[in-house]
């Protein structure tokens, strides 16, 4: 073999040996941008998975904003109504107690009127419940300066009444003419404590005590029938 044949050969081995060299770095350019497409995928797969779920927790963050707002404006819209509600009843309860004045309230035109006689009936029903209620042989009775003459008119006759009803000795009953009930209200007296009239019995030890005034028992009386106040103004009961 001459120095032509070893040449031709050598270079055919180079040829070769680039052209494998090149093959394999093909190989390996497509190999590693196959790898590059796939890790920029995941990649890009997983930032768009960040950015759901980022969007979704502030979706849902809006979400609970809104049910947050609306339950609060639902809550405000209750109290209002509830508000409008109560003042309607107290309206309504501050309309009864101004009746109550028109009970008590005396007209002197001649010493004891036709109104007078009336309550002074009533003032006796008071004093014969409270007796009952006592069931005490000596009283102690406080009513308001207004109505000490009618109270003192009406006493023995109350005294009867309850001796009959409870089959007992006629109880002593004592005024308390230095502690009276507060007046009647007045735009003098707004703030002051008033009372639209009836009377307090308490035992002499003041350990038992009777509130038998109108103010009292209309207290009892609004709150025993409330819920039915209710239903009639707003058709259902509200506790």
């Amino acid at each position: 073999m001459n120095d032509a044949d070893v040449s031709k050969q050598i270079q055919q081995m180079v040829r070769f040996i680039r052209q494998e060299a090149e093959e394999k770095a093909n190989e390996i350019s497509i190999s590693a941008e196959e790898e590059f497409n796939i890790e920029k995928l995941q990649l890009v797969e997983a930032e768009k998975k960040k950015i759901r779920q980022e969007y979704e927790r502030k979706e849902k963050q809006v979400e609970i904003r809104k049910k947050i707002e609306y339950s609060m404006q639902l809550n405000a819209s209750r109290i209002k109504v509830l508000q409008a509600q109560d003042d309607l009843v107290n309206s309504m309860k501050e309309a009864a107690a101004k009746e109550l004045l028109n009970v008590s309230h005396h007209h002197h035109i001649l010493n004891i009127t036709h109104h007078d006689h009336e309550y002074k009936h009533l003032l006796k029903e008071l004093i014969v419940q409270s007796l009952l209620r006592l069931k005490e042989p000596a009283v102690l009775l406080r009513c308001r300066k207004d109505d000490a003459h009618l109270v003192e008119s009406a006493l023995e006759s109350a005294k009867e009444d309850y001796a009959a009803k409870a089959n007992v000795h006629p109880p002593d009953i004592i005024i308390d003419h230095k502690v009276y009930l507060p007046p009647a209200p007045s735009h003098h007296h707004a703030h002051g404590p008033s009372c639209s009239g009836g009377v307090v019995l308490a035992s002499i030890d003041g350990k038992i005590v009777c509130e038998n005034t109108l103010d009292a028992r209309l207290d009892v009386a609004f709150r025993k029938k409330l819920p039915e106040i209710r239903k009639s103004l707003y058709g259902q009961v509200v506790a």
